[in-house]
C-alpha cells in the first residue's frame, strides 16, 4: 500500500515532544516545513527543553499566594536562580505510559501526567509568541514505537497525550511514529529510489523504521515496511553513569544498623535517584523521611548526608550537566574526567570509554535486538537497505554507531538533524493524502 503526497487542506503543525527536548514545525501547502523559534536571552532557539519548574511566591503573611510555572530554558533559569524553593522536573515524558504514576503533589497541588504535559505545552505556546498565537486545527504529534518503562501502557499514554493536547484547542489530533517523521525529513535529499532505515535515539526510547521511497510522476511515493523500538536510550546510559560513579559515593552498597543487625541500604532509593524522571519526585516522596532517618544509623553517615544534600538542595540539574558532559567527551575521547561539584559534594573520577561501554552493554544489546527485529519484519537483510539515517543525541555514542557500521558499512550511513528531523517530518506527514497510512488517532 502506498500514498501519494498532496497538499493538505490548511496548515499542519508537527510537535516532537521529546524526553529531553521538544521541537515544533509548521507547514502550509507545498512549501517546506518551518521550525518554530523561541526568542531567548542568548538568542533564538528551536530545541525547547522538556522541563518544568514550579515556584511558590510568598505573600506578606509568609504563606504562598501564587504558583509560578515555567518551562524550557526559562524553567532552568528559575531553578538556577532559586534552587531551594523551585521544583524542577525533567524527563517527565518517561511517565506517559506508566499506570503506576497516577499523580504527584507539587507545592500543595496535585498533578496528573496530562496536567504536567498541558502546563508544559501552554508555556511552550506562550514562548512561541506570534508563531504559535493562532494554531491550526490539525497537529501531528510524534510518539515512540515503544514507550519507555517496564510495562508501558500505550493506550494510557495516548489518552494522556490526547487530554493535554486538546487543552491547546486542537480539533484534529493525530499521532505518528517518531522514526517515520525522521524518514520523511530525510527523504527530501533522496535523488533516487531507496529503502531507508531510520534510527531515532531519544532520551527515553530508541526507535527504528524502514520505509521505501520511490519517485513516480514527479511525486515521492512512500511505503512503510517495518518498525521496532525499545524503551531504553540516552537516559538509560545516564542511569548507568550515575549508578557506577555517583550513587556509591552517596551510600549505595553501604550498611546501616537495625538493632543488632547490619543491613544494606535499600537499593530502591538509588534506583530512583539515578533516573531523571524519578529524581525530581524523590525529594517529595515518602522515601525521603526514611532516607533522613538512615543518616543516624548508617555505618557511613557522611555518604547519606551527601545524598540528602543533593536532594534537599536540588542539585539534580548540576548532576545532569556533569553526566551529559562526560557522555559528550567519551564520544570523541578514549578517556575523560567525570566531575560533579555542587554545594559541599565533589565527585571526580577518570572514566575510560571501554568502561562506559561495559556499563551500557545491556542497553546496547537491547538496541541491537530491536534493529534486527525491524530487518526481520521487513523481510529484508542488511543488504536490502540502501540508506541508514541516524538521528538523536545517542547516535554519537561510538558503541551505538558500531551497531550500524557492522551491519551496513560506513558508506550507507548518514546522520544529522538531531533536533529538527522528527518535528519537520511530522509536519510533512500532515500533507499526505492518506493520513491513516502514516498516523493514527487516540480513539
Amino acid at each position: 500500500m502506498t500514498s501519494v503526497p498532496q497538499p493538505a487542506i490548511g496548515p499542519t503543525i508537527g510537535i516532537d515532544f521529546g524526553t529531553t527536548n521538544t521541537v515544533v514545525s509548521m507547514t502550509d501547502g507545498e512549501g517546506p516545513a518551518t521550525l518554530v523559534r523561541f526568542p531567548a536571552a542568548a538568542g533564538d532557539i528551536f530545541a525547547f527543553r522538556s522541563a518544568l519548574s514550579f515556584h511558590a511566591v510568598m505573600g506578606t503573611d509568609g504563606r504562598p499566594n501564587e504558583r509560578v510555572v515555567e518551562a524550557g530554558p526559562w524553567a532552568i533559569e528559575a531553578y538556577v536562580e532559586d534552587p531551594l524553593e523551585t521544583r524542577f522536573i525533567q524527563s517527565f515524558k518517561t511517565f506517559a505510559a506508566s499506570a503506576a504514576f497516577t499523580e504527584t503533589k507539587i507545592l500543595g497541588k496535585r498533578y496528573q501526567f496530562e496536567d504536567l504535559l498541558a502546563a508544559f505545552l501552554l508555556k511552550l505556546r506562550e514562548h512561541g509568541g506570534a508563531a504559535m498565537a493562532a494554531l491550526p486545527p490539525r497537529v501531528i504529534v510524534g510518539r515512540p514505537v515503544t514507550f519507555a518503562g517496564g510495562n508501558p501502557d500505550e493506550t494510557l499514554a495516548l489518552a494522556r497525550y490526547q487530554a493535554a493536547f486538546a487543552r491547546l484547542g486542537f480539533s484534529d489530533i493525530r499521532y505518528a511514529y517518531e522514526p517515520v517523521g525522521a524518514a520523511f525529513f530525510f527523504a527530501r535529499q533522496l535523488t533516487q529510489d531507496a529503502t531507508v532505515l531510520v534510527a531515532d535515539f531519544g532520551g527515553g526510547t530508541s526507535d527504528f523504521s524502514i520505509v521505501r521511497f520511490e519517485r513516480s510522476g514527479g511525486a515521492l511515493r512512500s511505503t512503510p515496511l517495518a518498525r521496532s523500538g525499545v524503551g531504553v536510550a540516552g537516559d538509560a546510559f545516564d542511569y548507568r553513569i550515575i549508578d557506577q560513579l555517583v550513587s556509591p559515593e552517596l551510600g549505595k552498597g553501604s550498611l546501616y544498623r537495625a538493632f543488632d543487625n547490619r543491613l544494606p541500604i535499600p537499593q530502591r532509593y538509588y534506583t530512583a535517584f539515578a533516573r531523571w524522571d524519578q529524581l525530581a519526585l524523590l525529594r517529595a516522596s515518602k522515601d525521603m523521611r526514611d532516607i533522613r532517618a538512615l543518616e543516624r544509623t548508617a555505618l557511613e553517615p557522611e555518604k547519606i548526608a551527601r545524598l540528602i544534600e543533593v536532594l534537599d538542595d536540588n542539585h539534580g540539574y548540576a548532576l545532569y550537566r556533569a553526566v551529559s558532559s562526560l557522555k559528550e567527551a567519551l564520544s570523541s575521547q578514549d578517556e575523560a574526567t567525570f566531575r560533579f561539584a555542587a554545594g559541599s559534594v565533589l565527585i571526580e573520577k577518570a572514566v575510560r570509554r571501554l568502561d562506559f561501554e561495559g556499563w551500557i552493554a545491556p542497553e546496547l544489546k537491547a538496541i541491537e535486538t530491536a534493529v534486527d527485529q525491524a530487518l526481520e519484519r521487513s523481510g529484508l537483510g542488511p543488504e536490502g537497505v540502501d540508506r541508514v539515517f541516524l538521528t538523536g543525541g545517542s547516535s554519537f555514542v561510538p558503541a551505538v554507531r558500531d551497531i550500524f557500521l557492522r551491519r551496513f558499512g560506513a558508506e550507507r550511513i548518514e546522520s544529522g538533524g538531531e533536533f529538527e528531523s522528527i518535528a519537520s517530518g511530522l509536519a510533512l506527514i500532515g500533507r499526505e493524502a492518506d493520513l491513516d497510512l502514516w498516523s493514527e488517532t487516540a480513539g
